[in-house]
């Protein structure tokens, strides 16, 4: 896949080599020329010189190409404007920016912008926003025994009852993220389109778990709760 990162500080320059060393294709945007000698000479990718909401600069990073857009220069004001040129004048999907005020980053999450306040800001933490299908893990209890993870599954979960979610994977929803606003869920919640869950589970059962939400959902099972809802047979 293809992705476009804005600034080539510290965090710019170590996602994109970690996107780099992945496989990925690679555009890293920065007004500073200089700045891309933080890549090494190793790096792969493209450098385009420019600013990161101009664009024309986004062209020539092949931003019509990109699965994700990560706008992670040391401007709130820039890093704003071009997620949201991105992503409403581009159509790209999975935009994330890194917001240092948190009043913005929650408008912004609101708006389908993901953000990440600078206070928790590492380069895994804009990964695992970055590439689709990938829970990002948040949480490991003292022993070990549980990790809650923040997912979005495949769109063939959409519109599955949580109940129901619990019972596939056998964890535990412990809440949701919807519309950039944490909720409890009800006991009749399903999942809508956006939603962000979040899941404890067990921790040897993580790669399972993970798998099954990042893919397409099996046919029989969805079939077999079709007939159990319609049996009215509790999920």
């Amino acid at each position: 896949m293809h992705f476009v990162i804005m600034g080539c500080g510290r965090v710019g320059a170590m996602l994109a080599l970690s996107l780099d060393e992945r496989g990925h294709s690679v555009a890293v945007i920065d007004q500073e020329p200089a700045a891309f000698s933080r890549l090494g000479r190793d790096f792969a990718g493209q450098t385009v010189a420019g600013m990161g909401f101009d664009r024309a600069t986004l062209e020539r990073a092949r931003v019509r190409e990109a699965a994700g857009f990560a706008a992670v220069s040391s401007g709130d004001n820039s890093n704003i404007i071009a997620a949201r040129v991105v992503r409403e004048e581009f159509g790209v999907r999975r935009v994330v920016a890194r917001i240092y005020d948190p009043h913005r980053a929650e408008v912004y999450e609101r708006l389908g912008i993901a953000t990440v306040p600078t206070v928790r800001w590492a380069s895994a933490q804009v990964m695992n926003r970055l590439l689709p299908g990938v829970p990002e893990r948040q949480y490991r209890d003292v022993s070990g025994t549980l990790t809650m993870i923040a997912a979005e599954p495949h769109s063939s979960w959409i519109g599955t009852a949580l109940t129901e979610m619990e019972r596939v994977t056998g964890s535990r929803v412990v809440h949701l993220t919807r519309f950039g606003e944490g909720e409890l869920p009800r006991p009749d919640a399903h999942l809508q389109q956006g939603d962000r869950l979040h899941l404890m589970v067990p921790t040897a059962d993580l790669a399972r778990v993970e798998t099954l939400l990042s893919h397409q959902r099996d046919e029989d099972e969805v079939r077999e709760s079709f007939d159990r809802a319609l049996r009215g047979e509790q999920s």
